[in-house]
């Protein structure tokens, strides 16, 4: 039996124990661990079982959370967390968008398959009921990135300089491969920073696995999501009023250690991927065409502004673009997160995901001001570097199709469940403080 067969097995019905004897949070561990593993489509498949192991997973988190549902209400109330409703929102406008979708085939499909996303994400949020557990979900994210940036190095570029046929149940797509892993480089930068030696080893393991992998799949989206990610993590290090000893020439430390391993792992094949950034006016090389693909969006949501549904951006680009435009292409993706959303449900529903992020931005910037209220530097910066992870992907999102991307949607949930831990329970429990009157008010009050 192959090791990384007999390596998920042991992790798989290991988690499944944990789940059902120990903790709930170990249900959503094992989702996580399906998803990077993504047994299906490994060359070690045929050594396991022909379980339906991502099924599996999600019907361990719901009946984890079923047995024990009171007690994680308690601590994580859905009801408390308005990011959750606008998703919710979202997902509604899917099945509305259904009623005029033009590939109403493919509408059907893919939005069965956000719901269970979303079904996912709203368990999973009571699941991960505490500092600890959430803790422990992000390095699993960290781990099975790393797993895939190992994988990338095993496999090797193709033909064409990248590394395909390597990702995760919904990202098999180099892009959208590399986009899965950006958040995790801040993610990782934090933890250095926080953590003890051990980690500290770890996560420099974690990191050059990654930082590889990256290199490998020559992503610049990725690229450009690890630098803007990076940089607003390391500004808020040195300018923020909120420090910690030592923390400027930690940061300056980073810097240098991040950009000399940076050098190590890059090649001239990266180099010159990347150079045609900057090359605007040629359309073939820099990808600078995707942009006469996002502003079609509009022309099309003139004449159907409640949206095209899923794929009917697809169906209807020969229409709105010349064949020189399409690039040859018959039909021709819109390349953009943001766009993909816009032309699926129109502006009414890409306002609903857009009032989501706004409503996430506002309940972190909350909960960073109370936990600094607190003098707990450590959970203002473990926001702060959820929130710089989640930039990252939607920085990667601006160039790939990822409007329904499984990592998205993880980032936007590990981000409400930090702003739960560190600021709504604590707030929630304040008020029911307030509530219960106190022995001196009582007597005060009996007294004639």
């Amino acid at each position: 039996m192959s090791k990384f067969a007999l390596l998920f097995l042991m992790f798989f019905f290991g988690g499944v124990i944990a789940a059902l004897t120990y903790s709930g949070v170990a249900a959503f561990v094992v989702y996580q661990i399906v998803y990077f593993f993504n047994p299906d489509n490994r060359w070690w498949a045929s050594n396991i079982p022909g379980l339906r192991y991502s099924m599996i997973g999600a019907l361990l988190m719901l009946y984890a959370l079923a047995i024990r549902y009171k007690h994680y209400s308690q601590l994580s109330p859905w009801k408390d967390m308005p990011p959750l409703k606008w998703l919710v929102a979202v997902l509604v406008m899917y099945y509305v968008t259904y009623t005029w979708a033009l590939d109403p085939a493919s509408h059907q499909r893919f939005t069965f398959e956000f719901l269970k996303l979303v079904v996912i994400v709203f368990v999973a949020y009571k699941l991960i009921h505490s500092e600890q557990a959430l803790k422990v979900c992000l390095w699993v994210y960290i781990l099975g990135c790393a797993y895939i940036g190992y994988i990338a190095r095993s496999t090797g570029r193709n033909s064409a300089g990248r590394v395909e046929g390597i990702g995760m149940v919904d990202s098999l797509d180099a892009n959208d491969t590399a986009a899965a892993l950006a958040p995790a480089g801040v993610l990782l930068l934090y933890f250095a920073w926080v953590g003890d030696k051990k980690i500290r080893i770890l996560a420099v393991i974690c990191g050059a696995l990654i930082a590889n992998g990256l290199v490998l799949i020559n992503s610049r989206g990725s690229f450009l999501a690890c630098v803007v990610s990076l940089a607003i993590f390391i500004l808020f290090m040195v300018f923020s009023r909120y420090q910690r000893k030592g923390q400027r020439w930690t940061a300056v430390f980073m810097v240098v250690f991040g950009l000399s391993g940076a050098l190590y792992v890059t090649d001239d094949q990266f180099w010159e991927r990347m150079g045609t950034l900057k090359e605007i006016e040629d359309q073939e090389t820099s990808g600078s065409s995707r942009m006469a693909f996002w502003w079609t969006t509009f022309d099309m949501l003139e004449d159907n502004p409640m949206g095209l549904g899923i794929n009917g951006y697809n169906l209807l680009a020969p229409q709105y673009m010349d064949e020189q435009t399409r690039g040859g292409v018959e039909f021709r993706s819109v390349h953009s997160m943001w766009f993909q959303g816009l032309s699926e449900l129109g502006y009414l529903g890409f306002g609903f995901f857009c009032c989501m992020l706004g409503s996430l931005y506002l309940l972190a910037r909350k909960a960073k001001k109370f936990v600094i209220e607190k003098g707990d530097s450590d959970a203002y910066f473990q926001i702060l570097a959820i929130e710089c992870a989640l930039i990252a992907y939607l920085v990667a999102g601006t160039f790939v199709n990822r409007f329904r991307a499984e990592i998205l949607y993880w980032m936007i949930l590990f981000l409400a469940v930090a702003i739960n831990v560190y600021y709504l329970r604590h707030r929630a429990e304040s008020k029911r403080e307030s509530l219960v009157p106190s022995p001196q008010r009582t007597a005060r009050e009996r007294m004639p």
